[in-house]
């Protein structure tokens, strides 16, 4: 999976000084293999990886915006405002970004009922289709072991 510059930089920042959060600790909380954390450390070191790439906050995708939104919960309000600066955010830019998440939620949940009952009426109507085929069947089956015990009747009488 390919992360933004920006979940680099704030991955990094817990694990670099002055923070030095231990990998395992910072991978458990942002999800990431603790491997991708150790090659992000030595691009670094190295000079490969450079930091503080920020980002406007329009050009955050979803993930992005959904791990600053679950980062954010993490922060002490003596610390929030630091944090925020840090990021280039403002406290309006969570507030929206909770309720993108909240409405798009909505959306699905309200698309997913839609969508379940949609597949409720078909399913009953393919049962309703499948008992009727099957009572015809039997009805064919009937049909049948008469007409050939009518023809096996018909036999004997004419021996």
């Amino acid at each position: 999976m390919k992360y933004s510059s920006r979940i680099k930089s704030s991955v990094l920042t817990k694990v670099l000084p002055p923070q030095n959060r231990s990998i395992s600790e910072v991978a458990r909380e942002s999800g990431i293999a603790d491997q991708t954390i150790y090659n992000w450390k030595k691009a670094v070191e190295n000079g490969t990886l450079i930091l503080n790439d920020v980002l406007s906050p329009k050009q955050l995708n979803q993930t992005e915006k959904l791990n600053l939104l679950v980062e954010s919960r993490n922060i002490s309000e003596e610390n929030f405002g630091t944090w925020l600066r840090e990021n280039g955010l403002k406290s309006d830019h969570l507030k929206l970004w909770q309720q993108e998440f909240i409405t798009m939620e909505n959306v699905n949940e309200k698309k997913y009922r839609e969508e379940n009952a949609k597949l409720k009426k078909e399913n009953k109507a393919l049962e309703k289709e499948l008992l009727r085929k099957e009572k015809a069947l039997a009805e064919m089956a009937a049909l049948m072991t008469l007409k050939k015990k009518l023809e096996n009747f018909w036999e004997e009488e004419g021996k």
